[in-house]
């Protein structure tokens, strides 16, 4: 059984002078264990979607389906097998100390002692969070805070744990702390991640799936490497050579960008849809000694922008 189905999934809101419809007829399976990137510009429709599979707004058209549950009439039971993190929402309570959350959130989940003593000290030795478990909320710095709102939200050990913008603000080292965390976490339980964020290295990081949406509308659905291949992306072959080059005659599809160390190393853009590889490599060796090879990808950031930028679809 699929942990996200939504078929047809569409969302209207009322407004002066229309309806703008922030979500238009997604379908998404996301399946148990995976961990799916959902990207999106602002106001694409990502934090509409997340409030649809949680229960919290009713769709306007369409079905959705989280762990099984329809989730509006189902929101009690569904919170119990969810966890969800807003970057910039809090669950804890700002005045009192951090454990004093952790203790109230297990009583409205009515979690024994036995169940969440044993998982918040494995949470506290995974995240972290002894030096500062009897501080008030109020006074964590952001990196501790994100690290408590992320051990709340695994307290009653969720199948599906939803990620809103998770790592904003964090500097470099929370950031990979916490991302590390959530790969063994997700290794070690089975736990399916739902992601959204603008850091793409979370995205690079975390998730081996990536749904984009533009304007309310599907507009990918696959791994970086599909991304590369549906954009048409450039990738480049380095070739560093035993004896200097003047030129190289090249495939179509392929281009010389640059010559370096004078005449040692080449830069070639090529297109994947037009020649592999493995054939520019050949073509290579057959005019220059080669000594070393280097295959460079293209950067997600520049493959995601190529979708953000492409004409929407009739």
């Amino acid at each position: 059984m699929a942990i996200i189905e939504a078929r047809g999934l569409t969302r209207d809101y009322r407004r002066r002078g229309g309806v703008l419809r922030a979500l238009d007829a997604l379908d998404l399976t996301v399946e148990p264990g995976a961990s799916i990137g959902y990207l999106g510009a602002n106001g694409s429709g990502k934090s509409t979607t997340i409030k649809m599979l949680c229960g919290i707004l009713t769709p306007t058209a369409g079905t959705i389906r989280t762990c099984g549950l329809d989730p509006v009439p189902n929101r009690r039971r569904l919170a119990r097998r969810i966890g969800v993190v807003f970057g910039q929402r809090s669950v804890l309570w700002w005045d009192l100390p951090l454990a004093d959350s952790f203790q109230i959130l297990a009583a409205m989940h009515r979690l024994p002692a036995s169940v969440w003593r044993p998982r918040l000290t494995e949470l506290m030795d995974e995240l972290a969070l002894a030096d500062f478990l009897d501080q008030p909320v109020r006074e964590l710095s952001l990196g501790q805070r994100m690290r408590g709102e992320v051990a709340a939200a695994l307290l009653h050990s969720p199948e599906l744990l939803v990620l809103d913008e998770p790592t904003i603000g964090l500097d470099v080292l929370s950031k990979g702390a916490l991302r590390d965390f959530l790969q063994r976490e997700r290794a070690e339980r089975g736990t399916t991640l739902f992601l959204t964020t603008h850091d793409l290295g979370d995205v690079q990081r975390l998730c081996d799936r990536m749904v984009i949406i533009d304007h309310g509308r599907l507009a990918f659905d696959g791994t970086a490497a599909d991304l590369a291949r549906v954009t048409d992306a450039e990738r480049i072959l380095v070739a560093d050579l035993t004896e200097p080059v003047g030129e190289l005659a090249l495939p179509d599809g392929a281009r010389l960008v640059d010559l370096e160390a004078g005449g040692h190393r080449v830069r070639i853009s090529f297109r994947p849809g037009a020649v592999s590889a493995a054939d520019l490599f050949a073509v290579v060796a057959d005019q220059a000694r080669v000594d070393d090879l280097t295959l460079t990808e293209p950067a997600i950031e520049e493959l995601v922008a190529r979708i953000y930028t492409r004409p929407p679809t009739p």
